[in-house]
């Protein structure tokens, strides 16, 4: 599996940017999909998931009202609306892709990643 993340940007604070990550390969719709950001000189942090069959949504608590997670299958395509924007939410944001369907907020349970996608968020 591939996947492509694209939609960061320059935005000010209170703005919105969608990011969106296209996977390759036609088993799609088995894997569990997670956005993670990562700031300078900080960890790698889990930012939302959903599971293969779209029913299970997770978010980190300090997005949670503000971030959508949300996928379409017949496109290959994972998105994360991102509202109300923060200077905190200032990072590299990654997709990643899951053969498990639980413990998406854990880095260790990705088996495929993408290139990050800069959002930078002004205050």
């Amino acid at each position: 599996v591939q996947l492509q993340a694209f939609g960061g940007g320059l935005v000010q604070a209170g703005g919105s940017l969608r990011l969106s990550c296209v996977a390759s390969g036609r088993t799609f719709s088995t894997y569990g999909m997670g956005w993670f950001r990562q700031a300078p000189g900080k960890e790698r942090q889990f930012v939302a998931a959903i599971s293969g069959s779209g029913t299970a949504t997770y978010y980190l608590v300090s997005v949670k009202g503000r971030f959508t997670i949300s996928r379409d299958d017949a496109k290959n395509t994972v998105y994360l609306q991102m509202n109300n924007l923060k200077p905190e939410d200032t990072a590299v944001y990654y997709c990643a892709a899951a053969r498990a369907q639980n413990a998406l907020a854990t880095t260790a349970q990705y088996d495929y990643w993408g290139q990050g996608t800069q959002v930078t968020v002004s205050s």
